[in-house]
């Protein structure tokens, strides 16, 4: 298992130590879950069961039916 040295400012340091005691971890599993979370590379599962979710939403082929591109906003 790797380890790392953090530099923190005393405000920091402290949201964490409240944030990690919150949680019920110790700072390192709150720092680690941390990461995982801001570096994961799939979509959280209670997003993905929204597929679908809305009856209503045309489907993409319907929007391609249409023929006509929305106005592009100017840069």
């Amino acid at each position: 298992m790797g380890q790392v040295t953090l530099y923190l400012d005393p405000d920091t340091e402290e949201r964490m130590k409240v944030a990690a005691k919150s949680a019920g971890v110790s700072q390192s599993r709150w720092v680690a879950e941390l990461i995982r979370t801001r570096t994961a590379t799939e979509w959280p599962e209670s997003i993905a069961k929204l597929a679908g979710a809305w009856a209503d939403l045309p489907s993409l082929e319907e929007l391609r039916q249409s023929g006509q591109d929305m106005p592009r906003e100017p840069l």
